[in-house]
């Protein structure tokens, strides 16, 4: 990041690296031969995604010369077919339907007494050579493809099954990301490291168990493939049981191996060296023995569950015949997933899930709703969680599918320089109104929240520049601080590009994607405006100036480059054209690659790599936090608590639905402190949600309320991670900086009630209701932050009139005809009162007594 203010006309930059990711204090900084291992395995697991998503193989692509050819020949065919029914004349016209063999059986019939017969008879044949040849090339492409998968039968078979496709997902981040994070926290000044050899000693001795469990794993890959194995139903059986029925013989010996030989060694492996990392000390740029341990317990989980569950054992989730290495397996697996969400993402999910957990095994004990009737035991659990119900379900679905998609596009962003022209033009465009750095903070973090995932992130990413700036024209360093929290945190709202949890959403509900960013847009406009106006109000206050010419880019060389925004707007045309979410981003990323080729930052073949490299660094702390989400949707899905909540939230709307829906706001920003955004709404939509919809909120209403104050915990005291985050670069009290941001947000928690009151809010109506409650509310919030701020048409306005404006805005914000009008009313009447009487501040309204 860099701040640069030349002279020079045509060189002026604002924003350079805004879009580089920071450099997290635990994570290991590598170079050499250990750098090159790290981006391969990034580069590797990013680009397995970006093929896996589009359907392509290794295979497939050394046989698609044939298959391209085989589709020319179809399309010949095709184009033969319609020559035909030309040729064929009224019989043509009247032939329907599309059926080759059909056609050519007329074809022949009519040219017995045609006078054209050798013109259709040339035609027919030609269809035939097309389809034959089409139908050789085929089979010559399945034949290379099928020869080429044997050969590399170390690589996935692409598409993969979806469940195996997300164990694959889940044990790649594991790998990466404990080589990558570090257990502690490396010292801010750079200084040879206390190498601790006897824990390293210890730590590596902990790989031989993790061995023993792969080559355990390894013996039940061979028997499964083996003719040993008893098939019923068309799949292979797995038995593991202490007593094997005599029918299942053959599997006698499976139950003592999977503990004694792939459980307790697995166990033994992946909490010794959990352990050991946390005393464990080497050179930022090393490896350590226990994190290599920790990769390869990773590895062995997926190792043993892929071909597990590829059995008919998959059945057996959630009962007690499931076989008992799964729940080694997934105890494992449970406990590499908390301890990388640790190292990423801090203690507050892992002391949350860690809380469910303790729940799902005492919730036969706990009184009223949150009490379960029968206990669940060890196996159970963890066999259960695990699967589809857990860890592998909706978040890990969406993690490893649209997610890492678009932080592939984000890295293409990146390489392409596309952050920092973002930041440029809100520079251009906001810089020069009073108080400008706050508004281009608004404005470049509205534009980065399309590119950064993360509030926090967001807050890193822009405000490095834009909180000095705020400090520089006169901003307390708290208000500064708070002023890019809120408006980062905003990013999350911004479509088309929304934060993760948008996905989730879409997931979760099965509305499509596209119809979650159309709602979205009123909303984020509201939030933006409010925070918007808080600023601008808080600028005037202050007597503030914009910034000077000299110290902006040009806007007209800003909008020379408005090209870089194409990547975007492919994104937005792919998506309302019918494009599928995953078709649609792949374009995009496509279109980022191409555009930089009108940049100085062409994409080639190096800098290609180097974004997936970066896309699959970027991608571990999501993946985790969506992972370490599931184990706690997983233990409210099995206990049924969710429900009990939704039910409790039905008994408090019997006495207000207002109530219900506070209620329903409190439990979404207490999930929210301390947790990122993906997790703190997967978690309320499985606990509040569901109680919304029986409220009889529509879907969409109901999950929008959720995911809003999800995003908006982020600057609820008194755990705000954007704001923590910001406050760290300003040099503010966070606490401070925390209620500040709330205060600028504080129109952001109302904006989920007014979704309750009018759904044109969200796209749900005529374009005149839409437009009429989205005018009326920006109007609202418009009041709203007056009366917070005490300015209102270019003057402070004294306690009584602030407290009319508040009135006035809620009226304005319910978003009935009569309320906006008595609305109106009243915003008229204060401004009367202030521009006519012009009360003097600290004026206070007579009472006289009834004497």
């Amino acid at each position: 990041m860099t701040d640069q203010t030349s002279q020079t006309d045509d060189d002026r930059i604002i924003a350079e690296g805004v879009d580089e990711d920071p450099i997290e204090g635990n994570r290991r900084l590598f170079a050499g031969r250990s750098y090159t291992i790290i981006a391969a395995l990034a580069f590797l697991y990013a680009a397995f995604h970006m093929a896996a998503l589009n359907g392509l193989s290794v295979s497939g692509l050394i046989a698609s010369p044939w298959s391209v050819q085989a589709t020319l020949a179809e399309r010949a065919a095709n184009e033969g077919f319609e020559d035909l029914r030309a040729a064929l004349g009224p019989e043509g016209e009247a032939f329907s339907g599309n059926s080759i063999r059909r056609l050519l059986a007329l074809a022949e019939q009519v040219a017995q007494t045609a006078d054209n017969a050798e013109e259709i008879r040339a035609l027919s044949a030609g269809i035939v050579t097309a389809q034959d040849e089409a139908a050789a090339l085929r089979r010559t492409a399945r034949d290379i493809q099928s020869v080429w998968a044997d050969r590399l039968f170390f690589l996935p078979t692409l598409p993969m099954e979806p469940w195996n496709f997300r164990m694959v997902h889940i044990a790649g981040a594991l790998v990466l990301g404990f080589l990558l994070f570090s257990a502690y926290t490396f010292p801010a000044h750079a200084q040879p490291a206390r190498e601790t050899q006897l824990v390293s000693w210890i730590a590596a001795a902990f790989a031989l168990p993790a061995i023993v469990a792969a080559a355990t794993a390894i013996g039940f890959i061979q028997y499964i493939g083996s003719d040993q194995v008893i098939e019923m139903g068309g799949r292979v059986l797995w038995v593991s049981m202490p007593e094997v029925p005599e029918n299942f013989a053959a599997y006698d010996w499976v139950y003592a191996r999977e503990i004694w030989w792939f459980g307790v060694p697995l166990l033994i492996a992946t909490f010794g060296a959990i352990v050991t990392g946390w005393f464990e000390r080497r050179d930022r740029g090393s490896f350590t023995a226990s994190d290599i341990v920790l990769g390869l317990c990773a590895i062995v989980v997926a190792l043993y569950l892929i071909p597990i569950y590829g059995t008919a054992a998959r059945n057996g989730v959630g009962t007690p015949q499931l076989a008992i290495g799964v729940s080694f397996a997934a105890t494992a697996g449970t406990a590499l997933i908390l301890e990388l969400t640790r190292r990423v993402a801090g203690m507050a999910l892992v002391v949350i899930a860690g809380v469910f957990l303790v729940y799902t095994f005492t919730a036969h004990l706990m009184p009223s709703i949150l009490r379960v009737e029968t206990p669940y035991t060890w196996q159970r659990f963890f066999g259960t969680v695990y699967s589809d119900v857990g860890i592998l379900g909706t978040t890990t679905s969406v993690s490893s599918t649209y997610i890492i998609l678009f932080i592939i596009f984000a890295a293409f962003l990146q390489a392409s320089k596309v952050g920092d022209y973002f930041v440029n033009f809100a520079f251009a465009a906001a810089g020069r109104a009073r108080g400008g750095p706050a508004k281009v903070a608004i404005f470049a973090s509205g534009l980065m929240g399309m590119i950064n995932g993360t509030s926090a992130g967001n807050v890193v990413a822009t405000g490095s520049l834009t909180i000095p700036l705020m400090k520089k024209v006169g901003y307390h360093k708290k208000t500064a601080g708070a002023v890019e929290a809120a408006a980062s945190t905003g990013g999350q709202i911004m479509p088309p590009i929304m934060g993760a949890g948008a996905f989730i959403m879409a997931e979760v509900t099965g509305i499509p994607y596209t119809e979650i960013a159309a709602a979205a847009v009123i909303p984020a406009i509201l939030y933006f405006a409010s925070v918007y106006f808080m600023v601008d109000f808080e600028a005037a206050k202050l007597g503030m100036r914009g910034m000077r010419e000299d110290e902006l880019p040009k806007f007209n060389k800003m909008i020379r480059q408005v090209y870089l925004f194409i990547p975007i707007i492919i994104l937005i045309a792919a998506l309302f054209m019918g494009y599928s979410v995953i078709r649609a981003g792949t374009l995009a990323t496509v279109a980022a690659a191409v555009v930089s080729w009108l940049t100085p930052f062409r994409m080639g073949t190096r800098a290609i790599v180097k974004a997936f490299e970066l896309a699959g660094i970027m991608s571990i702390q999501i993946i985790a936090v969506c992972a370490a989400a599931g184990i706690i949707v997983g233990v409210i899905s099995m206990t049924g608590v969710g429900q009990r909540f939704s039910n409790l939230l039905l008994d408090l709307a019997g006495v207000s639905q207002l109530l219900a829906l506070f209620f329903a706001m409190c439990i979404a920003i207490m999930l929210g402190m301390g947790m990122p955004t993906t997790a703190a709404y997967a978690v309320a939509a499985a606990v509040v949600a569901p109680g919304l919809v029986n409220l009889g909120i529509p879907l969409l209403t109901a999950h929008f309320f959720v995911f809003y104050f999800a995003v908006v915990s982020a600057i609820t005291p008194p755990v705000a991670l954007a704001s923590y985050a910001a406050a760290g670069i300003s040099g503010a009290n966070p606490m401070e900086t925390s209620v500040d941001s709330f205060r600028l947000g504080i129109a952001a928690f109302i904006v989920p009630f007014m979704f309750f009151y009018n759904s044109a809010l969200l796209m749900d109506g005529t374009w005149f209701e839409v437009i009429r409650a989205g005018l009326t509310a920006t109007f609202g919030v418009f009041l709203l932050a007056a009366g917070v701020q005490g300015w209102f048409m270019g003057g402070r306005s004294v306690w009584f009139l602030r407290v009319g404006l508040i009135l006035a805005a809620l009226l304005m914000i319910e978003g009935g005809l009569v309320t906006d009008l008595i609305g109106l009313g009243v915003a008229v009447g204060v401004y009367f009162l202030q521009k006519v009487i012009r009360p003097r501040a600290g004026a206070t309204i007579p009472v006289r007594g009834a004497d």
